[in-house]
């Protein structure tokens, strides 16, 4: 890895960014706190190591102090908020295969949202505060790698910092194994133990049991080798006091990648620590990136982009039928023609009272219009309807004419206009507009 570009690093560092927060949106859906906080905390990790190997790509020059103060914490917060987290992925998996009742009140689905908060991000942030009290300067800054804590190396860093997540791995070792055996025990319970659990089926069950258990085996021996780095790298010093600890507190350490290069155990430190985090992300993604969840809002946020950029869809939904039944034409490219929807209507028979409504179309009646639009009319002759007895439609049961109901009588008052002829427009005519039933 010491020969590896630093290009090479800058690329898989956005890429375990990304595929760190594409599943986040459904499990924040589902509530599962452990896995949300594994993913933020994952994601962050490789963001913020992004960052660092572009602004320092070449050299260690502190250009960024106040970033670099918030980068070198939160490296330290990370690599003990992954292991948290996966102990409370752990926890919760005990909880549901060990669990009594299927059922949980609100109070309880609460409490255990603020223990696994507590857990995943109350650990962490205590475990940046203590590490200041043996950080022997503000941090260093290592060419290609960007910002980096320091800590003093002396007996109280070991208990304060270093052994934390061996610790944590240790509970989270505990919990898997107690899982595997309540899931043995109880095998024929296990649908009605996930029954209590909307959001979470067999398949996702032993997906986060893998991956919290793949994590459980690497945070226990490479927290024990980094233990090994820092006491082989370095001899541990002994702590005299706070000011010793602390003095010169602000000087900042720039390391060419020269020097930081001529040591091998300080190389494979550097570069274990911070190709780990794009390690976890690639796990956490290999489990839950390609599941049918994930591959459901894959399609969705396809469509969604298409629709937007106006892409076309339909080798996708090729396969789709539409919902009458009918399979809609492709677009011929070649013709021009537009798709053709075939659609299947089924008629209905109507019921004789219904041939008297009033919100009936006119095209119920378009053979009656046909049979007497030829047929003239005399100037002051009275009619009841503007069709005929003979050509009222059938009703559909019994094959006769449905009567309309009598309409009052209306006076046609003589033609004005002559039909052959086209009338002229008369601009600013002081008559009033005629109404509809002047017009013939």
């Amino acid at each position: 890895m010491s020969d590896t570009p630093n290009w090479v690093y800058t690329m898989f560092a956005f890429f375990g960014f990304l595929v760190s927060v594409i599943p986040l949106p459904w499990h924040l859906e589902s509530w599962n706190t452990g896995t949300c906080l594994y993913m933020i905390w994952t994601g962050l990790a490789c963001l913020n190591q992004f960052i660092n190997s572009i602004v320092w790509n070449s050299d260690v020059i502190d250009k960024a102090p106040v970033w670099c103060d918030i980068s070198s914490r939160f490296i330290i917060g990370s690599a003990v908020a992954i292991p948290a987290s996966s102990l409370c992925i752990n926890r919760r998996l005990y909880k549901i295969a060990s669990v009594s009742t299927v059922m949980k009140s609100r109070a309880e689905r609460r409490r255990d949202v603020l223990v696994d908060l507590s857990i995943g991000l109350g650990i962490p942030i205590v475990e940046m505060a203590l590490q200041y009290i043996v950080q022997g300067h503000r941090y260093n800054i290592f060419e290609n790698i960007g910002c980096f804590p320091f800590t003093f190396n002396s007996p109280p860093a070991y208990a304060l910092v270093f052994a934390w997540p061996i610790a944590i791995g240790a509970i989270s070792a505990c919990y898997c194994i107690l899982t595997i055996r309540a899931l043995a025990q109880r095998r024929s319970e296990f649908k009605e133990l996930l029954s209590a659990n909307k959001n979470l089926n067999s398949g996702r069950y032993f997906r986060l049991m893998a991956v919290a258990g793949i994590e459980v085996c690497c945070t226990l021996p490479l927290g024990a080798y980094s233990i090994y780095l820092n006491a082989a790298a370095q001899p541990i010093q002994r702590w005299v006091s706070w000011e010793n600890t602390h003095y010169d507190f602000s000087r900042v350490g720039q390391y060419p990648a020269l020097i930081w290069r001529s040591s091998s155990l300080t190389v494979l430190s550097l570069e274990l620590s911070r190709w780990l985090v794009i390690l976890c992300a690639f796990i956490f993604f290999g489990f839950f990136g390609f599941a049918d969840e994930a591959k459901k809002n894959y399609r969705l946020a396809y469509f969604s982009v298409a629709k937007k950029v106006g892409l076309s869809t339909g080798s996708m939904s090729s396969g789709i039928f539409s919902s009458t039944g009918s399979k809609p034409d492709t677009y011929n490219s070649r013709n021009g023609t537009m798709p053709v929807f075939v659609t299947q209507r089924t008629e209905r028979k109507r019921d004789s009272m219904a041939s008297f409504s009033t919100n009936l179309s006119i095209g119920d009646f378009a053979a009656a219009f046909d049979n007497v639009k030829d047929t003239p009319y005399s100037p002051t002759e009275t009619c009841t309807g503007s069709i005929s007895k003979d050509s009222l439609p059938c009703s559909p049961m019994d094959e006769k004419a449905v009567p309309l109901p009598d309409l009052p009588a209306v006076t046609r008052p003589e033609p004005t206009l002559d039909l052959t002829s086209i009338p002229r427009h008369v601009p600013d005519a002081s008559e009033s507009r005629r109404s509809s039933i002047e017009i013939v």
